[in-house]
C-alpha cells in the first residue's frame, strides 16, 4: 500500500524521537560521571560561580564524615594592632634595648627573725613570788620600766646583811675617829690607833660586798619598794626598750632565780636569715650588697650579709648566713619568709630591657616589639637579672623599640584576640 507524503513525514517524526529517548535513558544509565566532566567543561569556559554552587550542593549530598573547609592559617595572631592614640591613651610607655651594667644575682629563701644582739630573756635572778605583774605581752616598754614585783626571802636576807655591814662601818668608823684623836695626843698607844684603822677598813669592805650583791641582782641598796614595801620586795625592770613578745608569770606565780619569765626585743633591727649551700659560699661574703623582699608583700630593702657561718652544718652542709636590716616602720616581723638576692659584681652586657617589658606567653618569655601599626610578639630567652633590668641573650638586637611600660596590657589584647580567633 503506497504511503502518502504526509504519512512518510509522521513515520519519520516517530522514529527521530524514540532514537532521541533512547538516548537520554542510555546517558542517565551510565551515572553522574559524565555530566559531572560536562559540567566541569562547562564551567572551564566561563561559569566558575556555577561550579562553586555545584560543588557545595554535592558536598551536602556527600558523606557526612567529610572535613569542612578550615583557613589556611591556623593559630594565635602575633601582631597587635594600634594606633599612636591607643597607644599613648593605654600608657604603653617605650624604650630602647640597649647595653647596660648589670650586676646578676643569686636568690635564697630566708626568714626574718629576732636580733639576738637586741633581744633579752629576762629572768629575777632572785627566787621569789610574783606580787604584781604590770606587764602586758606585745606591749612597748622603756628602759627600766618595772615588770613584775616580787617578794624574795633571799632578798631580805642580802638587805639585811647590807644593813648590817653598814652599821659595823658607822661604829667603826666612831671608834677609829677617837683612837685616832687619842693617839695623837699621847693618850693611847698607836697600836690601838693601827687596830681601829683596820677595824673600820674591814667594815667598809663588808659594806661594798653587800652592795655589790644588790648590784648583780638588779636591786637597789634602799629597803622596800615604794609606801608600804619592805626589805624582800624587789623589782623585775627592762634591761633596754622593746616589746615584750614572751610572757610566762602571772600574778601569785612561785619563781626560780634562773627562769626567764619575760622575753623582750628591740624591733628596729631585725635579721634575716638564709642558709648557703657549699656551692655558692664564693659568691657570699661579708660586706656583700643584698636585696631582701617579702614573700607576702612588695616590701624590699637593701642591706649588706652581716655574718657568714664559718662551719658546714653536719646534716644539712649548709652555712648559716645573715643580713641586719633596720625596721623602723615594723615592716619586717619576725617569721616573715624572704627571698634574700646576693648582688655579684657589676658586667657590661650588651642587650638589656626592662624587666617590667618581659612577660609570659604559652609559657615562653616573649617582649613587645614596636612595629608600624602596633606591636609584634617577639619571643626572647633571658639571661642575668639585675634589680630592674633583664638581659636579652637571643630574639632581640640593640636598638630594638619595645613596650616597656604597662606591657601587661598587650599581653591582655594578645589573649583577647587569640580567643577570638578561635571562635
Amino acid at each position: 500500500m503506497a504511503m502518502s507524503k504526509q504519512q512518510r513525514a509522521a513515520v519519520v517524526a516517530i522514529l527521530v524521537a524514540g532514537l532521541l529517548g533512547g538516548a537520554a535513558i542510555l546517558f542517565s544509565g551510565k551515572g553522574g560521571s559524565a555530566a559531572g566532566e560536562a559540567g566541569h567543561e562547562h564551567a572551564g569556559h566561563g561559569d566558575e560561580d556555577a561550579h562553586g554552587k555545584a560543588d557545595e550542593k554535592a558536598a551536602s549530598h556527600g558523606s557526612a564524615s567529610a572535613p569542612a573547609a578550615s583557613p589556611q592559617a591556623e593559630g594565635k595572631p602575633h601582631l597587635i594592632a594600634l594606633t599612636p592614640a591607643q597607644i599613648g591613651q593605654a600608657g604603653i610607655g617605650l624604650a630602647t634595648a640597649g647595653p647596660a651594667p648589670l650586676r646578676g644575682s643569686v636568690d635564697f629563701p630566708g626568714e626574718i627573725r629576732f636580733n639576738d644582739d637586741r633581744t633579752a630573756h629576762v629572768v629575777p635572778r632572785v627566787a621569789g613570788v610574783a606580787q604584781s605583774v604590770p606587764a602586758k605581752l606585745g606591749e612597748q616598754v622603756g628602759k627600766g620600766q618595772v615588770l613584775a614585783v616580787l617578794a624574795s626571802t633571799a632578798l631580805a636576807e642580802q638587805r639585811s646583811e647590807q644593813l648590817a655591814a653598814q652599821k659595823r662601818e658607822a661604829l667603826a668608823r666612831a671608834t677609829y675617829a677617837r683612837e685616832k684623836t687619842l693617839w695623837q695626843e699621847k693618850i693611847s698607844a698607836e697600836q690601838d690607833y693601827q687596830q681601829a684603822r683596820t677595824a673600820l677598813e674591814e667594815a667598809q669592805i663588808a659594806v661594798q660586798n653587800a652592795r655589790q650583791k644588790l648590784t648583780a641582782i638588779g636591786a637597789t641598796e634602799n629597803a622596800g619598794q615604794g609606801k608600804g614595801g619592805g626589805l624582800n620586795q624587789f623589782a623585775l625592770r627592762a634591761p633596754f626598750a622593746g616589746i615584750i613578745v614572751e610572757k610566762h608569770l602571772s600574778l601569785g606565780e612561785a619563781v626560780k632565780e634562773d627562769a626567764s619569765v619575760f622575753t623582750i626585743s628591740d624591733l628596729s633591727s631585725v635579721w634575716a636569715e638564709f642558709v648557703v649551700s657549699a656551692r655558692d659560699l664564693d659568691q657570699v661574703r661579708v660586706g656583700e650588697s643584698v636585696t631582701v623582699r617579702s614573700s607576702a608583700s612588695d616590701t624590699q630593702a637593701e642591706g649588706k650579709v652581716s655574718y657568714v657561718g664559718a662551719l658546714l652544718g653536719e646534716q644539712t652542709r649548709t652555712a648559716k648566713a645573715r643580713v641586719t636590716l633596720a625596721n623602723p616602720g615594723m615592716a619586717w616581723r619576725p617569721g616573715l619568709f624572704v627571698t634574700v638576692s646576693v648582688l655579684g659584681a657589676p658586667a657590661q652586657v650588651p642587650v638589656t630591657v626592662a624587666a617590667d617589658a618581659v612577660q609570659q606567653v604559652d609559657g615562653q618569655s616573649v617582649v613587645f616589639v614596636a612595629v608600624p601599626g602596633g606591636f609584634a610578639v617577639q619571643p626572647v630567652k633571658t639571661g642575668r637579672t639585675g634589680g630592674k633590668l633583664v638581659e636579652i641573650t637571643e630574639g632581640l638586637q640593640q636598638g630594638a623599640r619595645y613596650a616597656a611600660a604597662n606591657s601587661f596590657i598587650l599581653k591582655s589584647e594578645l589573649g583577647k584576640s587569640s580567643a577570638g580567633h578561635e571562635h
